[in-house]
């Protein structure tokens, strides 16, 4: 084999280092938001959740943004049971005051899922306009989210209804030059591919059929990202580092009792939580499925 010289061995490197600077120097490239700038995720307890969870839809953002080199600093602000006339409300205290360079605006389950409690659309579209307007005035890009379902049978009243909702919040984004991440489009594919493989509706995306589990998160969480501008290979950068989260799935084991005292008792012995000891347990047979 021919040795390489000191001269190409120092060329070599030098065309080593040169392409690590520039794939550094493109992180972020093509990708809306920027490093350093604030995002605001306006919304309900799907939002609120989105930040309170480890794996939930607002910190995969974040997460996902870091992943590719956009280190976002976020603001969250979704409260539950929070419809547009709320959050038109709290505006200017909860967003506007902390100076983002965006915002996210996930506001329409309530305004339909509260029936005659709820906002109806003419005047939904006064306050969402009246949202996106006052943000651009200070100087703030909105992004703004359609609806995701209520309940995951999408043929029901209440999703019939809101579908007048999204196609609302579809034409604003167009008129006032908004991204838009179209979540409830998103999420009925989602919903019929997991038909089309046997599952049942009910619980595929959802928690209760509204509130995301970690797969309705993780849905959510792509469409905002592919709404900033990363692509395929962006989101599976994201996927893997959200794939590290650690203890980022909660998840329930049923035991029978004889089961249970067997447990605590190796926990004991072992100096250990019974939770802790089932997840090492629960880890060990994973590793051991077949790739």
């Amino acid at each position: 084999m021919r040795r390489m010289t000191v001269r190409s061995l120092t060329s070599a490197l030098l065309i080593g280092a040169l392409a690590l600077w520039v794939a550094a120097a493109r992180g972020g490239e093509g990708i809306a938001i920027k490093s350093d700038e604030k995002l605001a995720f306006m919304g309900d307890s799907i939002t609120a959740a989105g930040w309170g969870s480890k794996l939930g839809y607002v910190r995969l953002i974040v997460s996902g943004l870091e992943a590719n080199g956009v280190k976002a600093v976020p603001i969250p602000a979704g409260i539950s049971g929070h419809k547009s006339n709320d959050m038109l409300a709290r505006l200017e205290k909860d967003v506007l005051s902390k100076k983002p360079a965006w915002m996210t605006l996930s506001c329409g389950v309530n305004d339909v899922w509260h029936g005659a409690k709820g906002v109806p659309l003419e005047q939904y579209k006064k306050n969402i306009t009246e949202i996106v307007d006052k943000c651009q005035a200070a100087g703030v890009k909105v992004m703004i989210l359609t609806s995701t379902v209520i309940t995951e049978d999408v043929n029901s009243d209440n999703n019939k209804k809101l579908a007048e909702y999204n196609s609302f919040l579809r034409d604003l984004s167009k008129e006032k030059k908004c991204l838009l991440a179209d979540l409830n489009a998103d999420m009925q594919a989602e919903l019929a591919k997991g038909e089309q493989a046997g599952k049942k509706p009910g619980t595929m995306l959802t928690s209760d059929g509204v509130h995301m589990n970690v797969l309705g998160d993780m849905m959510m969480a792509r469409g905002v990202l592919k709404a900033f501008g990363l692509t395929d290979e962006d989101l599976k950068k994201a996927q893997e580092a959200w794939a590290t989260t650690p203890e980022g799935v909660e998840t329930r084991c049923r035991l029978t009792l004889r089961q249970y005292l067997a447990l605590d008792a190796a926990a004991t012995a072992q100096k250990k939580s019974v939770n802790d000891l089932l997840n090492e347990m629960v880890a060990k047979g994973l590793e051991a499925l077949p790739k």
